[in-house]
């Protein structure tokens, strides 16, 4: 009789273990130089570059199409409330949440960046905590030739 094995789950700001992320050559040096040059010592600063730290870092020809890269389209769901969302991950300047661009920088554009479709994970929110599920993505430059 075989043990039926639990849900991948992913947890952001704590300290279970977390599963790999997967970040492209390409956009953990943009991340580096963003958070070098531009952004405040804060929370959310610190977030991003712990991510940053334990992400495997990949070529862009080699990343996987089901990772989650910038300027990706994400669905995503949240499980608690079970809405369904979807954004794009985006730099903290293309940010605008009425065209749906959610900056890597946010808690949930944080959370996101790295994770392949079927991850569940648990994040801090400014609202309070919450458990999210890559449903799909809808849109992967690199799946589509776009390795810059």
């Amino acid at each position: 009789m075989s043990k039926k094995q639990p849900a991948k789950t992913v947890v952001f700001l704590n300290l279970e273990p977390m599963t790999n992320i997967y970040i492209t050559k390409n956009d953990h040096k943009k991340l580096i130089k963003l958070i070098n040059e531009k952004l405040p010592n804060n929370d959310s600063t610190r977030s991003l570059l712990s991510e940053l730290k334990r992400a495997e870092i990949v070529e862009p020809k080699k990343i996987p199409a089901n990772v989650i890269t910038m300027n990706s389209l994400v669905n995503f769901t949240d499980v608690d409330s079970g809405t369904e969302l979807e954004y794009w991950l985006v730099f903290p300047e293309d940010a605008d949440i009425a065209q749906r661009k959610i900056s890597v920088i946010s808690p949930v554009g944080c959370a996101l960046l790295g994770y392949r479709v079927g991850d569940i994970i648990n994040l801090k929110t400014p609202s309070g905590e919450k458990k999210i599920k890559v449903e799909k993505i809808l849109h992967q430059p690199e799946a589509e030739g776009n390795y810059e």
